[in-house]
């Protein structure tokens, strides 16, 4: 049995996965994080407990790709086995595809930063075109609660968000237009931030910047989408685990006609599609 594993390192968090493959059989191993204080001790450890947790030596272990920011520190193999570097905006749209099972998609990294990616898979061979992407994600999540509400994980301001009304925060185009026939639905945000009510308190503001986030990857995606004329947007990364997030693809799917997807292991997608790199060459 042939096992591959993919690393997705990042500053102080590391995810792995494996796939094990017996003749056309691959089977994907579940993924595992862990978190660290610096990019190498967060490698080791993931690796160390991924290893016991599925009973792998490493004579079981035929390559390990790795990719993300923190894998610019990894500069020698891992316990001497044959170790790669790969593309992360392949391993995102690698692994976007491969979680959706389309061959065509715009697939979104929504991780401290956000990064849009075209995917496409032609007669079994997929390929990854970076588009760009924005400053604004979990990064952006975390500094503005912290600096507006003293809140320092994006667990703490979901639990805030969770009871606030962005009608106390955003301006909503029916707060601006009476007219019935508007061509755009009056529930879309004209301004976030635009209608901040001084009655407002802290789950009003963390529901505010949660929006305003969602919202600003929801609609670069939703441009991307139109210039290939596509569909479907894939989205990946943590802030899929988050509902305030999540529900705000959800309302805007009809508005623009985009299906917004979360598969399962979402947030594993770039780990993921870095263990198929290996298949992919």
């Amino acid at each position: 049995m042939r096992t591959v594993i993919g690393i997705d390192v990042g500053g102080s968090t590391t995810k792995i996965v494996g796939f094990q493959t017996d003749g056309k059989q691959k089977t994907l191993i579940d993924p595992l994080f862990v978190r660290a204080t610096d990019a190498i001790t967060s490698v080791y450890g993931a690796f160390g407990k991924f290893t016991m947790q599925n009973n792998l030596s490493l004579s079981d272990i035929d390559c390990v790709l790795m990719t993300g920011v923190g894998s610019s520190f990894m500069d020698k193999p891992i316990y001497s086995l044959n170790c790669k570097k790969v593309s992360e905006f392949e391993c995102v749209g690698l692994g976007g595809l491969y979680l959706s099972g389309l061959d065509d998609a715009i697939v979104v990294s929504m991780g401290t930063g956000t990064a849009l990616i075209h995917a496409t898979r032609k007669n079994g061979v997929a390929a990854a075109e970076y588009l760009g992407g924005t400053g604004v994600g979990g990064g952006t999540l975390v500094g503005l609660s912290r600096q507006m509400l003293g809140v320092d994980t994006v667990d703490h301001l979901e639990q805030l968000a969770a009871e606030g009304d962005l009608s106390k925060v955003d301006l909503r185009i029916g707060d601006i237009s009476g007219d019935d026939n508007f061509q755009i639905n009056k529930e879309i945000t004209a301004s976030n931030f635009g209608k901040l009510s001084d009655i407002a308190d802290k789950h009003d503001i963390a529901l505010g910047i949660s929006n305003m986030v969602a919202e600003t990857i929801a609609m670069l995606a939703v441009f991307a989408a139109r210039s290939f004329g596509i569909k479907d947007v894939v989205l990946t990364g943590n802030l899929t685990s988050l509902p305030s997030i999540t529900r705000v693809f959800e309302g805007l799917e009809q508005n623009f006609g985009i299906r917004f997807l979360i598969p399962e292991n979402a947030q594993f997608a770039t780990v993921i599609g870095a263990a198929l790199c290996d298949e992919k060459k």
